[in-house]
């Protein structure tokens, strides 16, 4: 099916059952400490990482968001236009996740997505023409895995209800609809700009940054926002990703729910104007050129 566009946030590298399933179809799994595969699906691993999975590592390991992407993470770009992603770092001797021990997953309680739905896969599907975005799943069968001969069966919302995968899917829904409206308009949208692409990676993986960033003077004097939303941006991580889709909507495509001071559309005109005119007489400058960048343009 051409004019299906998908975004796939647990890869498999095995086989796959090629069923569709919802979530109240029915799956035979069951991973515990005492089976004989146990930790074999850490030891080669591909995992990458959304935004809520950066937050929950790095207050689980006390440091900050951008210490965090520079020590555990491996960036790598999503789209031809280089849009930034990340992966979780393994192990510098072998393709094992740094956090595995000999009793488990040592960040267990606060374990990326991926991890959570093995040996599930999800996927978000837009059919062409369609302004919906379906959530599908489907079984990932390895073979070092023998959680599938296990005697359980269970519902794939029982599982991922078991799983705590919930609370990821909730908070990463719009990033993900995000990354897949930009894959699926292709050429319509074209290449963003450098500074678009940088105000991606900030607010889609640096909150600590990005926290910064909407908290400082020039953001507050751009958006007009009640001193009661910026209160609760500053103390809860979850509403502050969830105001980082809304503002990433805002960059890439246009779609304004947050609400600029009076004023400010006029002096980014004229910002505009001025810049434009100096590029002419400079005899037209590369539009990417960074004299003609400002770190102000975020609307």
């Amino acid at each position: 099916m051409k004019d299906i566009k998908t975004l796939v946030q647990n890869p498999p590298r095995g086989p796959v059952e090629p069923v569709q399933l919802g979530l109240e179809d029915t799956i035979r799994f069951r991973c515990h400490k005492d089976i004989d595969c146990f930790n074999q699906c850490c030891m080669d691993i591909d995992i990458t990482l959304t935004p809520y999975d950066i937050v929950r590592l790095s207050r689980r390991l006390s440091i900050g968001t951008a210490e965090f992407l520079a020590l555990h993470a491996v960036p790598f770009e999503m789209d031809q236009h280089g849009m930034p992603g990340y992966k979780l770092r393994t192990r510098e001797d072998a393709p094992a996740c740094q956090f595995v021990t000999a009793e488990g997953c040592g960040v267990y309680e606060d374990r990326p997505a991926a991890c959570r739905y093995y040996a599930l896969g999800s996927m978000g599907l837009r059919r062409k023409d369609s302004p919906v975005v379906d959530d599908i799943y489907f079984l990932v069968k390895e073979p070092h895995c023998h959680g599938h001969l296990e005697d359980r069966t269970l519902t794939v919302g029982e599982y991922r209800r078991e799983q705590g995968v919930e609370i990821y899917d909730e908070i990463n829904r719009d990033w993900r609809d995000i990354v897949l409206k930009k894959r699926s308009s292709g050429p319509t949208v074209g290449r963003p700009s450098e500074r678009s692409l940088q105000l991606f990676h900030l607010a889609s993986y640096d909150l600590d940054g990005f926290r910064r960033f909407v908290l400082g003077s020039s953001f507050r004097e751009t958006f007009d926002l009640a001193p009661e939303i910026y209160a609760e941006l500053e103390r809860d991580d979850e509403a502050l990703l969830r105001f980082a889709a809304r503002f990433l909507k805002q960059v890439l495509f246009g779609e304004r729910s947050i609400p600029l001071r009076e004023g400010v559309r006029d002096q980014r005109i004229e910002r505009r104007r001025r810049r434009l005119a100096q590029r002419a007489e400079d005899g037209g400058a590369p539009p990417h050129d960074p004299r003609y960048d400002d770190a102000e343009e975020t609307d």
